[in-house]
């Protein structure tokens, strides 16, 4: 009985990290500007490449980085945002979905 349970134990923690260690994988992609979802959304990785002609209501101060979909400190270089799944945006990127946070 005893070697079952250390069995079962080892493969729940074996399951366990596989599972972490994928996340963080995922968690550390970080979105390519070519990608569809990032040209929809008008996203780069660096605010001062926007489009003025094609988004004029962006401003230099929006960024990733104070905007409220933006899921890290506002000190990370890079994040999350789930308008892009388990990808990461860059801190000083913006898109059209920009919202200030406040």
């Amino acid at each position: 009985m005893k070697n079952s349970n250390r069995r079962v134990f080892m493969c729940q923690v074996v399951t366990a990290s596989s599972a972490v260690l994928a996340t963080q994988a995922m968690a550390q992609a970080k979105v390519d500007p070519k990608d569809a979802q990032a040209i929809s959304l008008g996203y780069v990785h660096d605010t001062t490449k926007v489009d003025a002609k094609k988004y004029p209501k962006h401003a230099a101060a929006q960024k990733c980085a104070n905007c409220q979909l933006y899921a890290g400190k506002p000190t990370d270089a890079w994040a999350g945002c789930p308008l892009f799944g388990a990808k990461q945006v860059a801190a000083n990127g913006w898109c059209s979905a920009y919202a200030k946070k406040g």
